[in-house]
């Protein structure tokens, strides 16, 4: 099992329009991440930063970070594009956050 976090940036005044289209995720979308070990997955938002953070657990050593040749995700970075912000290839700016401290 792998953990991993990482930030991205929204940009500003699109809360509502980030949490309205996560809360319509594509089943497709979810399905693939699920189908690739991606399960746990939450995102947090830092209202004073418009910092988005995000955390997650795969089974085996692939998460959600390392999908991009998939077209659905691609289709995703593409449909997110605008509120976000994001590389020359429509991916979000992330980065990724080490771990220093676990507790289970």
């Amino acid at each position: 099992m792998k953990r991993e976090a990482f930030k991205m940036f929204l940009k500003p005044g699109f809360e509502k329009e980030y949490e309205k289209r996560h809360a319509a995720i594509w089943p497709e979308l979810k399905k693939m991440l699920s189908d690739g070990g991606v399960y746990d997955y939450s995102i947090y938002w830092d209202r004073d930063t418009n910092i988005l953070f995000a955390c997650q657990k795969a089974r085996g050593e692939e998460s959600s970070q390392d999908m991009g040749a998939n077209p659905i995700v691609q289709k995703w970075w593409d449909y997110m594009a605008d509120i976000m912000e994001v590389n020359p290839d429509n991916s979000p700016v992330t980065i990724p956050l080490p771990e220093v401290f676990h507790m289970e």
